[in-house]
């Protein structure tokens, strides 16, 4: 090899040498490998410098991240140790804001409404801790679905004021074969001290009474807790709500279909007589107590819809324009004005298809008639008790008629 060759191959070998030993040098190793190792300081000292830089501030989202079947009551929570909280989002999944309130001391944050069922919700939260540095969370959970849970629809409605006899009806929807833990998780309170007990009709409907009808002027409170309350397996309850109603006065009304009188009494003491009209021999009455579930002014009456129809399929009479007509039964038993039949009929002679008829007008528009004077008088659960008609006793779930069960009847149909 000549002496360039050499030279040219030593210089080479160096440069690689060298290379080595930088690599080396910063790979760490001995401290005193390098002059110059403590400018970047110890691994350590990088991580300790590191977190005085990061929030102490503790964010927690309830739900967690990626749940599903998460309370539309409870869920979406958020809140904060060792800091504040100085923003939070919560949006739907196809962007919809949905609003909430950071609390007054600023440790947690909760939505203003409840929330819907199956419904994917995203959140972010952003907080400070004492330094002033900031914190981040984020999390997305869906809302349990509805094939996954139930409600139940309840009246009276919250705020209203209604008739002694109006028990707590609830309507579930979906068949509960847990039914004592439900019991459990719905109270009927009165502010009289009545005793209240629930009864089961079937597995989607409970009624809330007490023994006798309810004390006029007092208050009844409904509180549900069943939120997260196992219905049927794999379906829970979502509701978790307190509603409240008030009695009024005491009405009851008699109506006597062998005399064809109405005696309308308020804290027992008769306050009119009204003659009626009730069923047909060939269509009577029902007898026993029932209890006004609905109002209507105008209705339309049209016998198909409750089996009575001609020889051609169609209804037996077609009324589109019934004057005040209240609801007795599910079945179809109003109590209601009458200004298609004769004035004598009325006290004399009964004519219809199984309902309560009063002398009216049509348009509904006179208030001077008997109908219109009872409807005007009548709230929704007031009782009207009908006698001496021949036919049978209402059956107690037709309609809002538990009132014709005994009261040991009624306790034995009870869950708890």
């Amino acid at each position: 090899m000549t002496d360039g060759k050499r030279r040219r191959g030593l210089a080479a070998a160096s440069a690689l040498l060298g290379g080595v030993l930088v690599l080396s040098a910063c790979s760490g190793g001995d401290d005193g490998a390098s002059g110059d190792g403590d400018k970047g300081g110890s691994q350590a000292q990088v991580d300790e410098a590191a977190a005085k830089k990061s929030s102490e501030a503790q964010i927690k989202i309830t739900p967690k991240d990626g749940s599903n079947n998460a309370s539309i009551n409870n869920s979406a929570t958020v809140t904060v140790a060792k800091g504040t909280l100085t923003e939070v989002k919560m949006t739907t999944s196809d962007g919809t804001a949905v609003a909430g309130e950071i609390s007054a001391d600023k440790k947690s944050w909760k939505p203003s409404d409840q929330l819907e069922r199956a419904t994917t919700y995203k959140l972010s939260a952003t907080a400070e801790d004492a330094a002033g540095l900031a914190a981040h969370e984020n999390a997305s959970f869906t809302t349990v679905a509805p094939d996954n849970s139930f409600i139940g629809t309840f009246t009276p409605d919250d705020g209203t004021t209604v008739g002694v006899g109006m028990p707590v009806s609830i309507n579930f929807d979906k068949a509960i074969t847990n039914k004592a833990e439900v019991q459990k998780g719905i109270t009927v309170t009165s502010s009289s001290g009545q005793e209240v007990v629930c009864h089961w009709f079937n597995a989607n409907r409970m009624d809330c009474r007490p023994d006798e009808y309810w004390q006029e002027n007092s208050t009844v409170t409904l509180k549900l807790a069943l939120d997260g309350v196992e219905g049927a397996e794999g379906v829970v309850g979502v509701q978790q709500k307190t509603v409240t109603f008030k009695i009024g006065r005491n009405q009851v009304t008699y109506v006597d279909a062998k005399t064809k009188q109405m005696k309308v009494t308020q804290d027992g003491k008769t306050v009119r007589t009204i003659p009626i009209s009730a069923g047909a021999p060939e269509n009577k009455t029902y007898e026993g107590q029932m209890v006004i579930s609905e109002k209507f002014k105008e209705t339309r009456m049209n016998g198909a819809t409750v089996g009575f129809t001609d020889d051609d399929g169609k209804g037996e009479y077609d009324i589109k324009d019934v004057p005040h007509a209240m609801r007795l039964s599910t079945s179809g038993t109003f109590v209601h004005g009458n200004y298609w039949g004769a004035k004598s009929i009325f006290g004399s002679v009964n004519t219809s298809h199984g309902c309560v008829g009063l002398s009216d007008t049509k348009g509904a528009n006179d208030p001077s008639t008997p109908g219109a004077w009872f409807y005007d008088n009548s709230i929704i659960g007031d009782v009207v008790v009908v006698q001496n008609t021949g036919d049978k006793t209402i059956a107690p779930d037709n309609g809002l008629n538990g009132w014709n069960m005994s009261w040991e009847e009624w306790k034995a149909g009870s869950a708890v």
